[in-house]
């Protein structure tokens, strides 16, 4: 028996199912993310990767099956009230186009908290510190950065918590395409600042839904593979150069030719 057998998933999914206009995108996929991992979701466009993250969070209910978050049975509608806290960064980051950097990293608080405005800005400036951006962007607009800066930034909301709440801290920050636009060398800045966010606790687990090579070995501890709607291999990143699965080979060498369409 696995060490992952005997754990209880942080998150996890059992038979979900989910169709858009007919289409089956989901088909009765169970997945488990476990306390310290870090899980990759690969497979071709159209898949239904983006919808299991959406249906991790709260924010998108299955037409069957059921979610569990910290071994609590939750449905869409409780993204608010879940029993551990969990983050999303969007594929194209998701930043308020009409706010400073850090009126968007400071969003939740200032909505939220009771804080001063100095201590949220003294916050803000902390966690542009963490993503690796100089603190002087916190007066810029979106527009006015590059694309692999909109993505720290996006990062950088994504882990700020009010110092007044504890359990406010993210404990799972699922990303969503984290590195899709990106150059080679942003992409690389951008997998390791995603390692860097666990390894030095700034969240517990993470889940990474991409299909770039370097996203997929720089940040996975776990790999699942993904496609019509079904989990069709799980497992390590130097069994992925092993294994004879036919989608994982397809998918991995590019190839035009095998299972999946």
């Amino acid at each position: 028996m696995t060490d992952s057998a005997v754990r209880e998933p942080l998150i996890e999914l059992r038979g979900i199912c989910k169709s858009y206009n007919g289409k089956a995108v989901l088909d009765h996929v169970d997945l488990q993310l476990f306390h310290d991992e870090a899980l990759v979701i690969v497979g071709p466009s159209g898949t239904g990767k983006s919808t299991i993250l959406r249906i991790m969070c709260g924010l998108t209910e299955p037409d069957e099956g059921e979610v569990f978050v910290g071994g609590q049975k939750v449905s869409a509608g409780d993204a608010g009230n879940l029993s551990l806290q969990i983050a999303m960064v969007f594929q194209q980051a998701a930043l308020f186009d009409s706010l400073t950097v850090e009126q968007n990293v400071g969003f939740m608080l200032y909505e939220h908290s009771k804080l001063p405005r100095k201590r949220i800005q003294e916050l803000v400036q902390e966690k542009l510190k963490l993503v690796g951006l100089d603190p002087a962007i916190a007066r810029q607009m979106p527009a006015e950065l590059s694309g692999g800066q909109r993505k720290r930034v996006s990062f950088a909301r994504a882990i700020m918590e009010d110092p007044a709440n504890p359990d406010d801290d993210p404990q799972v920050i699922l990303y969503d395409e984290p590195t899709a636009g990106l150059d080679p060398i942003a992409s690389t800045v951008t997998e390791q600042l995603i390692r860097q966010l666990k390894d030095q606790g700034s969240c517990d687990s993470f889940v990474v839904i991409t299909h770039q090579e370097s996203t997929i070995r720089n940040t996975a501890d776990r790999v699942v593979m993904l496609s019509q709607g079904k989990v069709r291999w799980q497992g390590t990143v130097p069994q992925i150069d092993t294994c004879d699965n036919p989608y994982v080979r397809q998918f991995f060498e590019g190839k035009t030719t095998g299972p999946i369409k």
